[in-house]
């Protein structure tokens, strides 16, 4: 294929069109972009198109309405095709059906679609990081099943900011990141709050989280920040933050949703009945907030900064807003105690028919408590210790209500931009009450803080401008990963781990190489056959020895190295590791006593530092080496587990119970999409006996070592008469591997 004719094809696969040629020099081909795919990523929580739960958990917060809300944003601009949100699939008798659709339209160019990952039951955050490799999974299957790989992978906070590192790196696709809020930040406030850093870990798996943190800002093409403060100061606090890619982009607001109260406005019955029947005079002004429950949000201390102020009581009610419930004992724990401390504060400070604290609100209604304040010429008080944004000063002031927050964070520029109240150290409760009662009787000074907050909102935070500056960004990440034609092509043609139905997994030593004639047929036949067919290796071999060996041969890099014996798989040029591999294997292994079991058996000398990995032990052996069936036995009875693996008469490998050439090559075929049968692996040895049988396609070189000869017979075993690379192209004749149409890509699709 000529190169212009596979920059076409390339081209089209992505949905481009190439233009004419500006000159003869090679990579001058202009290029018309049809329009971006972008792909969102956001796990925890529940999301849904309709009523979104807001509130509902501390995990089904502002983070999911301000994805939902960029989402149809972006998807309104010309300049995008489609937007994918990718989320977790969720079922259970707690929840509504919805959460269980595979695929729900948010909007003509918008969908959300739901993958399974971990349990079918809805779980916290914390507790889903042993899952997401799954999810990555799942979405490698999603993308497969596309005509078009996304432009841009755009990941919400830690949990998806890992699932997209994975994703970007196999892929060539760029990866954006939004915090939301981060680790360090969290661990700081946890630790001045008074929990130990064992309670820390146990409760939020903080290290895990900060550590995929630093990976991401290391990694990613793009952090998004809300703030200057946040920037600067909060991802300050990273060792591998880079300064240059992190872009201040403040959230949009719907001002359809979120805007004053006309003249003849009356709020809904139902709402004013719920904030209502809990005041005995429901008139006066309203200090209004809407929060979650949660330790950061400060409302307990609202409450105490309100109570102590007898003149604030006097001239205003106070009227939290804090998620949906019938019981408090229904409640999450952490949630119910804050609750239940309100109360208590409201018995204390005698607050009775001054303080409401509504039982139920749809999302819908939310427009119209901030319409109801503004109305009754109150505030909007955000209490939290924190602020990284702090979306509902927005909305606030939006709806033409004065707001009083943090002098911290988000708040800081929201009040620069918009003028229309006061900042306030939040956790000195006499400077919080003087604020709110400063703004409640502002008289004409209110009038003007509303106005102000009206102009503000309007020129500052619609979402017409968030996505004008995001789409500059993106575009910009876009041409970078475009600078030269050679890796233009790279990177639009769709990767050979997605479009290819068919797989060859070759050992190296003695297999791949051995006969340079025959090494140099085979290549030119994988050449040939490279669109529909991943070329991959599986070796005992470290990476490292692979890479070395594999080039001294002239042997081009596959798009997938299985070494150590099956103990770690690696993906194309730049060598990703399989995060999701690591994780799978690392079940019950511990290596350290596994070594200390092993060091006094006979007949095992521990091979050189070098050979030795994370997921492998390596020993020379000799005559007086005990069976492998004794070997297992000592490790039984310390109750261990590993997989005992001897090759050549001469080494035994040690790996975890679930590692394997053969189970590596298994989970390739799950997470790829490649069918067992449409897989032809080659070896020689004993360590290649698990990946030659079962349902692949095994090929035994003529050279074999005599520890497989009882393999022979076996369905699906070929033994060849050739030796090393002849006996592979021999295999590969015997099966007829790749002769027949279906072996083309873009004729296998997947499911999700």
């Amino acid at each position: 294929m000529t190169s212009d004719a596979y920059w076409a094809a390339s081209s089209v696969q992505l949905g481009l069109t190439t233009a004419k040629k500006l000159s003869d020099r090679p990579g001058e081909t202009l290029i018309e972009e049809k329009g971006l795919y972008l792909c969102m990523i956001s796990v925890h929580g529940l999301i849904r198109a309709k009523e979104p739960e807001l509130g509902r958990d501390p995990d089904t917060g502002g983070q999911v309405g301000y994805v939902l809300d960029l989402v149809r944003a972006l998807a309104e601009n010309s300049g995008i095709e489609k937007v994918d949100l990718l989320t977790r699939k969720v079922e259970g008798p707690a929840i509504s059906n919805e959460y269980a659709i595979d695929m729900e339209q948010l909007s003509p160019n918008s969908r959300i679609v739901r993958l399974r990952c971990g349990p079918k039951r809805y779980i916290r955050k914390e507790a889903l990081w042993p899952y997401l490799d799954e999810f990555v999974d799942r979405a490698l299957q999603h993308f497969k099943a596309q005509d078009r790989l996304p432009d841009v992978i755009h990941t919400h906070y830690a949990d998806a900011g890992y699932v997209g590192l994975q994703l970007s790196g196999m892929l060539n696709i760029p990866q954006v990141h939004t915090g939301h809020s981060l680790g360090r930040v969290k661990q700081q406030y946890l630790r001045e709050g008074g929990m130990s850093q064992t309670q820390i870990e146990r409760r939020f798996k903080i290290s895990r989280r900060i550590e995929i943190e630093e990976q991401v800002l290391d990694q990613a093409a793009m952090i998004i920040a809300s703030t200057r403060q946040e920037a600067d100061q909060q991802y300050g606090l990273y060792e591998r933050a880079r300064p240059n890619r992190i872009k201040v982009i403040p959230p949009g607001l719907d001002l359809s949703r979120f805007h004053p109260p006309d003249k003849d406005w009356q709020p809904a019955e139902a709402i004013q009945i719920e904030v209502d029947r809990f005041l005995t005079k429901p008139n006066k002004p309203m200090i209004l907030t809407v929060a979650r429950a949660d330790r950061r949000k400060n409302l307990e201390g609202l409450v105490e900064a309100y109570g102590k102020n007898p003149e604030l009581k006097h001239r205003a009610n106070l009227v939290i807003v804090a998620g949906n419930r019938d019981r408090i004992s229904d409640l999450e724990e952490s949630v119910a105690e804050i609750l239940k401390n309100i109360l208590i504060l409201m018995d204390d400070y005698s607050l009775n028919g001054k303080v409401s604290l509504p039982k139920h609100h749809l999302p819908d209604e939310v427009p119209d408590l901030f319409r109801f304040a503004a109305r009754r010429r109150g505030v909007f008080v955000n209490s939290a210790i924190t602020e990284a944004f702090g979306l509902t000063l927005l909305e606030a002031a939006a709806s033409g209500v004065p707001i009083v927050a943090p002098d911290d964070g988000g708040p800081v520029d929201i009040i620069r931009h918009c003028r229309n109240g006061l900042l306030v150290e939040t956790l000195n409760f006499d400077a919080l009450s003087e604020a709110l009662l400063a703004v409640v009787t502002a008289g004409p000074k209110w009038r003007q803080w509303a106005r102000n907050g009206l102009a503000g909102v309007k020129n500052h935070y619609a979402w017409d401008a968030h996505v004008r500056k995001y789409l500059k960004e993106i575009r910009q990440i876009i041409r970078g990963n475009r600078k030269s034609a050679r890796h233009r092509i790279e990177l639009l043609h769709k990767p050979p781990m997605l479009s290819a139905n068919r797989m060859l997994a070759l050992d190296i030593d003695n297999v791949l190489i051995g006969d340079k004639q025959g090494l140099q047929k085979l290549l030119e036949w994988i050449d040939v056959h490279r669109d529909g067919t991943i070329f991959a290796v599986a070796t005992g071999r470290s990476l490292e020895d692979a890479l070395s060996v594999l080039h001294e041969n002239g042997v081009p890099t596959p798009e997938v190295i299985i070494s150590s014996v099956g103990s770690e798989i690696h993906y194309g040029p730049r060598m990703l590791a399989d995060s999701g591999w690591a994780t799978h294997i690392h079940y019950s292994w511990r290596r350290l006593d596994v070594a200390l079991a092993l060091r006094d058996v006979p007949g095992l000398a521990l091979q050189a530092k070098q050979n030795q990995r994370e997921f492998k032990i390596s020993y020379d052996t000799n005559s007086k080496m005990p069976s492998i069936e004794e070997i297992a036995g000592v490790l039984s009875a310390q109750g261990l587990r590993a997989n005992l693996i001897y090759s050549h008469g001469a080494f035994l490998d040690v790996l975890p119970l679930r590692a394997s050439k053969g189970r590596a090559i298994r989970y390739l075929s799950y997470k790829w999409s490649v069918p067992l049968e449409k897989i032809l692996v080659a070896g020689d040895s004993g360590n290649d006996e698990e990946m030659l049988e079962g349902r692949t396609l095994g090929v035994v070189v003529g050279n074999y070592s005599p520890e497989i000869e009882h393999l022979r017979g076996h369905h699906q075993i070929y033994f060849a008469k050739s030796s090393h690379a002849f006996g592979i192209l021999e295999g590969i004749g015997h099966y007829h591997f790749c002769e027949t149409t279906d072996c083309s890509p873009g004729n296998h699709h997947s499911s999700v």
